[in-house]
């Protein structure tokens, strides 16, 4: 292994427990300005003293800013290091960092404060090696987990050399190390029913029944699923809501559901298989987000090539079909790799966990990845 990396990883690795419950602690659903704002204040802490602090505008409107720290330096290249400090667990039900044998249980934690912990420790390494970069930044947003906005920073770093990500790590069934280079598109969209209300019991017929059309709709797209066909499409219908009181035929509702596809063009298919009308409801769907998918294969072969290298064991490129702010920024810097970040599991989950261990083991990975990508 290439000395800087292990003596850097073993750094990170001694501060990356404490500083992931320091991050943990703090509840931040996405949404929420003062959770946002609380970490914030932790991953300006933790950042190294080099860095240069902005607070740019959120993608999404009535958000905190989000979080921008730049190195520069004296090399040639750039490289943009990407997280998220928000989380899907509301703040009722957030749990604070506490180990479960060798799981770190808490919200958040590998969705994906574990990540941004790695991250913000990559940039501390950096902070003392200026001869090899030009500039690095760090990217902390605080609405990836609920973003129907378009992206709104992929422009400021178009031109730049490689994007680094920072969500959950894995390995291969071989147990070989596993970064993702290939994600879904994902959609989300959203049906609206127009019927009639009527009395359930003393004029059921007189009604239109949105509850009935929408859960017609559900069935269209759900038999659009089909993760193993050509275009990997899952199609899955989300959250249905209907009516108000039980003794009413519901007159209007919503119906969400979640869609990935490696081609944009088959979420697309499915949604216009949604019935305009179903036994006099009115059906509207319409998207309210369609994030790119991220195909970086080839791009970023030689890349982890050279950082397999520099870490001593193999990195093998693996696909994920969960979506992530990469998949914009592949768009722009075609050099982008995702799942940097620790293993673990269950995320969005209330048993979300960082396997303990995987902090140093990562920590290696991603410090190797970013010399790679910095060596050009």
């Amino acid at each position: 292994m290439d000395p800087w990396v292990q003596r850097a990883a073993a750094d990170i690795a001694g501060r990356a427990e404490r500083e992931l419950e320091a991050l943990v602690a703090v509840s931040s659903p996405s949404g929420d300005v003062h959770g946002a704002e609380e970490c914030a204040a932790v991953c300006v802490a933790l950042l190294p003293g080099e860095a240069a602090v902005e607070r740019i505008a959120c993608s999404s409107p009535g958000h905190a800013p989000d979080l921008l720290a730049r190195l520069r330096g004296t090399g040639a290249r750039r490289v943009l290091l990407v997280g998220h400090v928000d989380t899907v667990v509301a703040t009722a039900r957030h749990k604070p960092l506490h180990r479960e044998g060798e799981h770190l249980v808490g919200s958040g934690s590998v969705d994906m404060k574990g990540g941004v912990v790695l991250a913000l420790g990559v940039l501390r390494a950096l902070a003392a090696r200026p001869e090899a970069f030009a500039e690095v930044a760090l990217l902390l947003v605080c609405d990836e987990e609920w973003r129907t906005a378009p992206f709104a920073h992929k422009d400021r770093f178009a031109d730049w050399d490689a994007c680094l990500c920072f969500e959950a790590g894995e390995l291969t069934p071989h147990g070989d190390e596993a970064v993702v280079v290939r994600r879904k598109a994902a959609g989300t969209v959203r049906v609206t029913a127009r019927g009639r209300s009527a009395h359930s019991g003393s004029a059921p017929d007189r009604g239109r029944n949105a509850l009935l059309a929408l859960a017609a709709a559900a069935q269209a797209v759900a038999t659009h699923h089909a993760p193993d066909g050509p275009d990997r499409l899952t199609a899955v219908p989300t959250v249905l809501h209907a009516g108000d009181a039980f003794n009413v035929v519901p007159g209007s509702g919503e119906l969400v559901c979640d869609l990935r596809a490696d081609d944009e063009a088959a979420i697309l298919a499915a949604v216009d298989a949604i019935p305009r009308q179903y036994d006099g409801v009115a059906l509207e769907p319409s998207l309210a987000r369609l994030w790119p998918g991220m195909h970086s294969e080839a791009a970023t072969e030689p890349l982890l090539a050279r950082a397999g290298e520099a870490l001593g064991r193999p990195i093998v490129g693996m696909r994920r079909g969960g979506a992530s702010d990469a998949s914009h920024l592949a768009s722009v810097v075609p050099v982008t790799v995702d799942g940097l970040g620790p293993r673990g599991g269950k995320a969005h989950n209330p048993g979300e966990y960082v396997l303990a261990s995987s902090l140093a083991t990562r920590a290696e990975v991603a410090l190797a990845m970013t010399a790679a990508a910095l060596a050009g």
